[in-house]
């Protein structure tokens, strides 16, 4: 190693500024300095099994959003009645179905947006692989299907499907890019679920329940949107409701409806019609888990991560394990008397 000197002082000099090391780095190729910089090409879609494109369109993996059905049931406590379960049954189909044609066919309105979305632009119908008359083609059979077969169950069925029709049609044709007003339909179709297992199963729905439906499913809808403004940014052109709305905004509504939530459902399990002075304390321990899985699921949404709620309860264990208790101890507290 050649070495300098200062002031009598002897140090290693730098192998970097030798004449060799020197020559090497002079007969490296410059870099190209005309044209753009090359952009790295866009994420690849995840790989999964190959699925039929109308399956895919469908949407299968968000059929999980129907098990919403079982709410007022377990709620009651009569969810191991065998009429009662065969009622939830068959309104998770037929939500199934339905809920199936709406995406069909907001996809096809949607095209253009979801192409430039970093996600959505791999759907069946966005990246070609469907066409949007065969879509519109399925969508019509699906929904008539599911609304024949309800009424013939149930007339309040039947009529809350088509309630549920009427609201998806009215945002995806008029209301989709009113700030608020969107938020509300959209939340209606998580309640409608709820309503639906009720219609179908015959079990009366206390107040207290729509009201922890409606919020909850409120506080569901802002996460989404929340989510997916700090995901692509409301300049992403994505969704136009997203140009009204701010983080702030968005965050003050699903704190709010987290904060309505989870005193309705207090009061509830305090005061509901299950609830007994001397009884057991069920209810006043349910509401522990609740409010841990209410804050598990805000956290997802502050991070950005719950545009798709259904992922979050595929998995996010913990969030699984959290739910499972809950459950156990309002089944608990709506059976024993």
């Amino acid at each position: 190693m050649q070495t300098g000197s200062r002031r009598g002082r002897r140090y290693p000099r730098s192998p970097g500024y030798g004449p060799a090391v020197t020559d090497q780095i002079q007969s490296l190729p410059a870099p190209a300095s005309a044209g753009p910089v090359p952009v790295p090409p866009p994420v690849a879609a995840p790989l999964r099994v190959p699925r039929p494109p109308l399956l895919r369109a469908m949407r299968v993996r968000q059929w999980t959003k129907n098990l919403l059905v079982l709410g007022a049931p377990v709620a009651s406590g009569r969810i191991l009645d065998q009429h009662v379960l065969l009622g939830c049954a068959v309104a998770f189909g037929l939500f199934c179905a339905l809920a199936s044609s709406v995406y069909l066919l907001n996809d096809v309105r949607d095209i253009e947006e979801d192409r430039r979305h970093p996600r959505k632009r791999f759907r069946a119908i966005a990246a070609g692989d469907l066409s949007p008359r065969t879509a519109v083609g399925a969508a019509t059979v699906l929904a008539v299907a599911a609304v024949t077969a309800g009424f013939a169950w149930a007339p309040d069925l039947g009529l809350t499907l088509v309630i549920y029709l009427l609201a998806q049609a009215a945002y995806s044709l008029a209301l989709k890019d009113q700030p608020a007003i969107d938020l509300a339909l959209v939340s209606s179709g998580f309640l409608l679920r709820a309503v639906a297992g009720g219609t179908a199963a015959g079990v009366a729905m206390s107040p207290w329940f729509l009201l922890v439906a409606t919020f909850g499913s409120l506080f569901m809808v802002a996460g989404k949107r929340y989510s997916e403004i700090r995901r692509v940014g409301a300049a992403a052109r994505t969704r136009r409701s997203l140009e009204h709305y701010s983080e702030s905004y968005l965050r003050f509504i699903w704190s709010m409806a987290a904060g309505v939530t989870v005193v309705v459902y207090s009061l509830w399990a305090l005061n509901g019609v299950h609830a007994q002075p001397d009884g057991p304390a069920w209810g006043a321990i349910s509401v522990g888990p609740f409010v841990l899985g209410l804050l598990r699921y805000a956290a997802d949404i502050d991070r950005g991560t719950a545009e798709s709620p259904e992922d979050i309860v595929l998995n996010d264990r913990h969030l699984q394990a959290i739910g499972a208790i809950w459950l156990l101890l309002v089944l608990l507290h709506a059976t024993t008397h």
